[in-house]
């Protein structure tokens, strides 16, 4: 039953997300006070989320000395290079590139173990894998984007709530969650609590764009008129993304399941990790919110597509079936 939600996760969160703006539209008196609601929703979503990020057995991640290299240099030395490129085709709108910033220099460590599994990749790896990405990300990140907007970004973080959203709805629920793992390899009610957990991040996620979509469908009417060049921008990244993933394969000689594993790890991104940071900016960035929300769309439609391409096509298996 577990597998067949995250099978249909896809569907799931379009039917939300077309629910809530519908909602919204109609009623934009009802939702104006949804987004108060995310707050928590958000946090127990990524406590959740966490729970089923190995956290414990980090080590494990680094047996395969090939895939693990493969992964840090797809994921943080070059895609920064491909997002820096990709700037190029967004207007000169701070917001606007925040948001593609936050969204695409941070790789999944959650549905991208669900669709490497249903793509024909190691879901093995991609679990011991998904701590690392998590933990360089966080630390990678702050760099990152001073890296391409210089000191606004010191700016940004000290003049609004973003180191507080940070370490209440990031930091929390990551240690809460490393708590969790260690008392459930000591007691069986924590054990059947992480178990249980693990049925969470579909829909509590599908609440969460629900809800996004419920109380931002005005944001994003008003803010239109630049979704079509950030479409352009996300979907020519997939495409690198999944071409990058192939090339690095072939580098370092990864077998088929490896190799797509590491592509869905590029083509995937952290949009709802990094939600709760661009919830918590000033209302002059709220742009970046409406990017971040976009991109996880046009990302489960890319996802579909990469579920029967990567397989079948991009990285066949060693028989060419």
């Amino acid at each position: 039953m577990r597998e067949k939600l995250e099978q249909y996760q896809v569907w799931i969160y379009l039917v939300a997300i077309l629910a809530g703006m519908a909602i919204g539209w109609k009623s934009p008196g009802h939702t104006s006070d949804w987004e108060l609601l995310l707050w928590p929703v958000l946090g127990i979503l990524l406590y959740s989320t966490f729970t089923q990020v190995p956290l414990i057995h980090l080590t494990s991640a680094f047996r395969d000395r090939r895939f693990l290299a493969a992964l840090l240099t797809g994921n943080f030395v070059l895609i920064p290079v491909i997002v820096g490129a990709l700037l190029l085709l967004l207007p000169d709108e701070p917001a606007i590139r925040l948001g593609v910033l936050l969204v695409l220099l941070v790789p999944c460590t959650d549905w991208f173990i669900s669709f490497t599994h249903l793509g024909g990749g190691d879901g093995a790896r991609a679990i011991a894998a998904a701590p690392v990405l998590l933990i360089v990300q966080l630390i990678l990140l702050p760099v990152y984007i001073w890296l391409f907007m210089g000191d606004l970004a010191i700016e940004l973080a000290a003049g609004s709530h973003l180191l507080p959203a940070f370490f209440g709805l990031i930091v929390t629920p990551l240690i809460l969650a490393w708590v969790t793992e260690r008392l459930s390899g000591r007691h069986l009610r924590v054990q059947r609590l992480v178990g249980w957990l693990g049925w969470l991040p579909v829909p509590l996620l599908a609440l969460v764009v629900f809800l996004i979509a419920g109380s931002q469908v005005s944001l994003v009417i008003d803010n239109s008129t630049f979704l079509w060049s950030t479409l352009a921008a996300f979907a020519l990244y997939l495409l690198l993304a999944a071409f990058i993933g192939k090339g690095l394969s072939e580098l370092f000689a990864l077998t088929p399941a490896a190799g797509r594993t590491l592509t869905f790890s590029l083509g995937t991104r952290n949009s709802f990790v990094m939600l709760p940071l661009a919830l918590s900016l000033p209302e002059v960035w709220s742009a970046a919110v409406v990017v971040i929300v976009f991109q996880s769309l046009v990302e489960l439609f890319g996802m579909v597509a990469y579920l029967r391409w990567v397989p079948r096509y991009l990285i066949k298996d060693a028989s060419g079936q």
